[in-house]
């Protein structure tokens, strides 16, 4: 399985259940910006004149947005994610309302007061009492934008409930301490997170990160808006069904691999409603295709569903890093649930601790290799 240990760090901004402020924003954000009613729930939105729409979320609690988003980047160069120079996180969506592209944006100058954002904020684990009141700007292009800025606070965590994870172990409390802007997301999109799990498949992060790449840059759908250059957004189910042999080949994807994902997105209006089942019977109707396991169906609901107690057993770092950092020894896959056990409920919360900065083993053995099925 890819190792996904590095993960991204940046700003600070509100998560959680929290509630909507129409800010005063420069005119690089709101050129001749218009307020539009709200149908969706998703607080006030303001139409911009390059088409796009706008809202603010405010939070009474921290989250670290990079951090909490981290999960949903596959690679450096995610053609579906990219992270600019002023660390604003961009992000495209196949959503049920068609593709869209979302720009989220910390507000630096309206949480100055709660000392959140930007240089001065309060770091994750500091220790010091964090007060409530940092914002995301958060913008939209594309038919699916209104349905992506409603999607904006669950993205963030707000479903989420950390209080719920009661640290035990002291490693487990000193990690809650050290990224308490930790938030488990939820996206929504089943087939955006089936589909990169499928293509880390028993192999290693490059080769699966590159297939994604060249996956979405041949068959993939122009990013809407102010994109950053080659963004792609995720193609429809009838085009992962249609993709030939020969793409998935040029790719590096086996056949089983390309035939899981296609078999899925044969499925897909029925399989979206796996992120809104209780976790038991999203689990059943993920791991009923063929080509799906254990392992993938949790990567799945980790992103789609934001379940925080999604075990990715099976995973080729994730026994080892959890037996080193709770017991201080390599165990295995049953030796892993065993550890994890006082934690049922929370035990995707947990590995996701220890993945960002738990303990590691010494290296004795050799590293999986990248295999490349072009070459055959």
């Amino acid at each position: 399985m890819p190792d996904r240990r590095t993960a991204l760090r940046g700003g600070r901004v509100g998560s959680a259940k929290g509630t909507t402020t129409d800010l005063t924003a420069g005119p690089s954000d709101l050129a001749a910006s218009t307020a539009v009613p709200d149908r969706d729930g998703a607080g006030a939105i303001r139409q911009l004149g390059d088409g796009g729409l706008q809202r603010d979320w405010t939070a009474p609690v921290s989250v670290d947005v990079l951090l909490t988003l981290a999960v949903h980047r596959r690679g450096r160069h995610d053609p579906a994610f990219r992270v600019d120079p002023a660390g604003v996180v961009w992000r495209t969506s196949l959503t049920p309302d068609g593709p869209a592209t979302l720009r989220l944006a910390p507000l630096r100058a309206s949480a100055v007061g709660a000392g959140m954002v930007g240089a001065g904020a309060v770091g994750a684990g500091s220790g010091r009492s964090e007060q409530p009141g940092p914002c995301v700007r958060a913008t939209a292009w594309g038919p699916g934008g209104r349905w992506l800025l409603a999607s904006v606070p669950e993205l963030l965590g707000a479903s989420d409930e950390p209080t719920a994870f009661r640290p035990l172990h002291p490693a487990l409390a000193s990690l809650a301490r050290r990224f308490n802007g930790l938030r488990i997301s939820r996206t929504g999109r089943v087939m955006e997170a089936l589909v990169p799990a499928v293509l880390e498949q028993k192999v290693v992060g490059i080769e699966a990160h590159r297939a994604w790449r060249l996956l979405l840059a041949w068959h993939g759908l122009p990013a809407p808006g102010p994109a950053p250059a080659g963004m792609r957004v995720f193609p429809p189910p009838a085009v992962w069904r249609s993709i030939p042999y020969a793409d998935w080949h040029r790719a590096g994807v086996e056949a089983i691999r390309g035939r899981t994902i296609a078999g899925a997105a044969a499925v897909a209006g029925r399989l979206e409603a796996a992120g809104t089942r209780p976790a038991a019977e999203a689990d059943r109707m993920l791991q009923s295709l063929p080509g799906i396991g254990p392992w993938t169906s949790a990567e799945i609901r980790q992103r789609a569903a934001g379940d925080p107690d999604a075990v990715s057993v099976g995973d080729y770092h994730i026994p080892a890093l959890v037996g080193w950092t709770l017991a201080g020894a390599v165990t295995d896959d049953a030796g892993m649930l065993e550890l994890l056990a006082p934690y049922l409920g929370q035990r995707y919360r947990v590995t996701r601790l220890i993945e960002l900065g738990g303990a590691r083993p010494p290296r004795r053995g050799p590293r999986m290799s990248v295999r490349d099925y072009r070459g055959l």
